[in-house]
């Protein structure tokens, strides 16, 4: 039904103002009693072949919803009733901002993509983690950034309060310095800033009673060299391991109207890119790390490509838009 009938009709507008409307009406559809039981008992598929424990945490299924898609954690509790086994909150930033000038989010069709120059829109840490604090039973990450008005060498104080506001609150933190929509976020790639502030959040983590898995949400659009940097970046800060990978700024292959856009590309077009990433940094590293795989999932095949390559876990995005609800249900049961 969502592909042939829902999907056309949504795809008839703006991809931003679709995604704000969908939301509102799956809180809206919530309200009514039982539905959100119904919805578990159709999508949800409870089974000891998808149990997943990765970096001490036990995951009821493989397949997570990546970041980006509930900013500000206004909607995890519906989205876990569509069989996810995790859900990734965020970007967060410490102070709220509107992020980059609409229209900034653009529909591929032709491609099965998005370009998105969001900019860390969010309603920032402290109102963020109000919404955490009703959290019962959802295993959530908390993917936290700077504030655009952060400079680079006071990025580090950004990172660590988004890490102390939240971590009450969620069950694992990733941390991403590789968005392309933030001017210079980028830099922070490079290893010695890397390193800072990986160290910072290490120490503010060893001082807890009970630690958190600390990832890296890394660019597709690194070479072998710096690849190889990324894996001696974990070895020395001694993080629990990545997500492979974010957006990319490639736009090969595209034919698409949009395809010129600025901003990061998602969807089917990454799906290699970011396989031969995962592919990568688990044969280089001996499979010393966890990975998280994510870009292009669009179908079960897709995904088992994905954790084939060595990824202990995947996250969908574009997949979810294009393909709708449902392919989280057929991923999990290719996987059984």
């Amino acid at each position: 039904m969502y592909k042939n009938i829902l999907k056309p009709i949504l795809f008839l507008f703006d991809p931003e103002w679709v995604h704000q409307i969908v939301f509102k009406l799956i809180k809206l559809i919530h309200f009514i009693p039982g539905f959100g039981m119904m919805l578990r008992w159709f999508y949800v598929i409870d089974h000891p072949k998808l149990n997943r424990k990765v970096f001490g945490l036990n995951f009821k299924s493989p397949i997570g919803l990546a970041a980006g898609f509930d900013k500000d954690a206004k909607l995890y509790k519906e989205l876990n009733n569509f069989g996810f086994g995790f859900i990734e909150i965020g970007t967060v930033t410490p102070k709220s901002q509107l992020g980059n000038p609409k229209k900034r989010l653009f529909r591929l069709a032709e491609d099965h993509a998005l370009i998105n120059k969001m900019g860390f829109n969010n309603e920032g840490a402290d109102s963020i983690v109000m919404r955490l604090k009703t959290n019962n039973n959802v295993l959530i990450g908390g993917n936290i950034g700077k504030n655009k008005n952060t400079p680079n060498i006071k990025a580090v104080d950004d990172y660590a309060y988004c890490f102390e506001t939240l971590f009450e609150y969620v069950d694992y933190f990733v941390v991403n310095v590789s968005s392309p929509n933030t001017p210079n976020l980028r830099d922070l790639h490079a290893k010695k800033p890397l390193i800072e502030i990986l160290n910072v959040l290490q120490n503010l983590n060893s001082k807890k009673d009970n630690r958190k898995p600390l990832l890296l949400k890394i660019a597709p659009d690194l070479n072998e060299n710096e690849l190889v940097e990324i894996i001696d970046v974990i070895k020395i800060t001694k993080i629990d391991g990545v997500i492979a990978s974010n957006t990319t700024l490639d736009r090969e292959g595209l034919i698409s109207k949009n395809r010129s856009q600025d901003g990061g590309l998602s969807g089917k077009p990454l799906s290699k890119k970011s396989t031969e990433i995962i592919r990568f940094l688990s044969e280089k590293s001996n499979k010393k790390f966890s990975i998280i795989g994510v870009g292009g999932i669009h179908s079960p095949e897709d995904a088992k490509e994905k954790i084939n390559a060595g990824a202990d876990l995947i996250q969908l995005y574009t997949g979810f838009i294009y393909e709708g609800p449902g392919i989280v249900k057929k991923i999990n049961k290719s996987l059984i």
